[in-house]
């Protein structure tokens, strides 16, 4: 085990959805796998009403749903929940933080707290935090989103962590970063020669990115009306993958030099603004229409009134710098969509010359597809000749070179995003998590956009649950000759 593990883990939140459905199980998976420290201690809180048996008894319920049952083994259970405590505090009370202080104890051997709370909580919980002794030099701190509504807001919560947490024990949890899939990204750049020397505008006509949801409100009516697609998905996630997609090689795998060379890219983001967001930007909003031949209602009416909020954007952006001058990226993300799917695409520019056309066969430029969600796979679409004597013509054919992440790693278990996160955030490693200065750059790029709509009264367009979004979406891309990959 790394010398800086922390030997307690305060979970805040232990008895909401995030945890039921991936902490627990995330925490499972690694015990199992003897990836925990040895003495690590479990202390969970939340507002619920039950001791540390009853705890447990829910936390094993919540391994039976969620955890594949032929991984779940006996000893490895009891002794996964015999780490757990359980202390009832609401985290709006500052005076209650005492009863989590006896239960950690001395946070001399590291303590990381995650903090999977309503961001109104965040400021008080903090200030609980501080007043109980839990914010020493030995302890770190890590966020769940969302990190504000806009930059303001964000600044006002950063600021509030700043003031007990530096920023190397500040863990901002992004769960995409936490993907295999996100970070053999890195890997297929930087440690293969096939690619890097190709990663740039002399060679690539555009970058797609795609996060599609087949849900709608799914419970949270309260937090999705008052914040939309844009604030979502793109400020966070999208923007993200976008950053990591266009960084410049960073001098060595390490939290510092990954996240400088992030930063330059959000930085680098063309501006969408008043003047040019019309030609830029697309919002939706599902209406009735259906899912998997099941017929679904239309937000306004899952959400029981009018709304204006966006449950679709597609977005036109650029990075303004060497690499990528001229390149667009199309991002695309939505509700209610034909399919669940999260994946990236790299077109890469026609060959300068065929040499076959004189022959009659056509070519296609080469495409790396990176599947995210839900089968994590990497795929190069190339040219191959098709079998035959060619009597009428050389006849070729687009052919997949696929990297099938369960087969080529059938004897390594598919692990939850939050798996590693979580082991990171015990042992202190920062990587994989956000700066401060990234977040403020993806809420400056999105606050301009919000603005620009505002400025231009745009609306979302109405779109039936069950497509790929408004046909402006299409029109986004096809005005530069460029389809939505589907």
């Amino acid at each position: 085990m790394p010398t800086n593990s922390a030997e307690t883990l305060l979970l805040f939140g232990a008895t909401g959805d995030l945890a039921q459905r991936m902490l627990l199980p995330s925490l499972y998976g690694l015990d199992a796998d003897g990836l925990l420290p040895p003495a690590l201690r479990i202390v969970a809180t939340a507002r619920s009403e039950m001791d540390t048996d009853g705890f447990r008894a829910a936390a094993n319920e919540a391994l039976k749903r969620f955890v594949d049952a032929d991984y779940l083994k006996e000893d490895a259970v009891a002794r996964f929940l015999g780490r757990l405590t359980y202390v009832v505090v609401d985290a709006s009370d500052i005076s209650q933080y005492g009863k989590l202080s006896e239960a950690v104890g001395s946070t001399a051997k590291g303590l990381a707290i995650f903090l999977s709370t309503a961001p109104s909580l965040f400021k008080a919980t903090i200030a609980g935090l501080q007043q109980a002794g839990l914010a020493g030099d030995n302890v770190r701190l890590a966020l769940e989103k969302p990190l504000g509504t806009d930059l303001p807001s964000s600044r006002d919560i950063n600021d509030a962590v700043a003031a007990v947490f530096p920023e190397e024990r500040t863990f901002r949890i992004d769960h995409y970063l936490g993907k295999e899939t996100v970070q053999n990204l890195l890997a297929l750049r930087f440690g293969n020669a096939l690619f890097e020397p190709l990663w740039n505008a002399s060679h690539i006509d555009h970058v797609q990115i795609t996060v599609a949801e087949t849900v709608g409100l799914e419970g949270r009516v309260g937090f999705y009306d008052g914040t939309g697609a844009l604030r979502d998905m793109v400020q966070n996630h999208m923007l993200q993958l976008l950053a990591l997609v266009a960084m410049e090689p960073p001098n060595e795998f390490s939290a510092t030099e990954v996240r400088d060379e992030k930063v330059k890219v959000l930085r680098a983001l063309r501006r969408i603004d008043g003047a040019s967001v019309e030609a830029n930007s697309v919002t939706g909003q599902y209406q009735a229409g259906a899912i998997d031949g099941a017929g679904v209602p239309a937000y306004a009416d899952e959400l029981g009134q009018p709304s204006g909020t966006e449950t679709f954007v597609a977005l036109k952006a650029h990075v303004d710098n060497w690499r990528w001058k001229g390149v667009p990226f199309y991002l695309r993300t939505g509700k209610r969509l034909p399919q669940r799917q999260s994946m990236i695409v790299i077109q890469f520019k026609p060959v300068p010359h065929s040499i076959f056309a004189s022959k009659g066969a056509a070519l296609k430029a080469n495409k790396l597809i990176i599947n995210l969600q839900p089968q994590e796979n990497i795929r190069l679409l190339t040219m191959a000749k098709q079998p035959g004597l060619d009597r009428q013509g050389i006849r070729l054919r687009e052919v997949p070179l696929d990297l099938g992440m369960a087969n080529a790693f059938a004897d390594t278990r598919r692990r939850i995003a939050y798996e590693r996160l979580l082991l990171d955030l015990i042992e202190g490693d920062p990587t994989l998590f956000v700066r401060r200065d990234e977040v403020e750059a993806q809420w400056e790029w999105i606050d301009a956009i919000r603005t620009g709509w505002a400025a231009k009264s745009v609306s979302p367009k109405s779109y039936a649950a069950g497509t790929w979004g408004p046909n402006a979406a299409i029109a986004l891309t096809e005005r530069d000759g460029v389809s939505w990959h589907e």
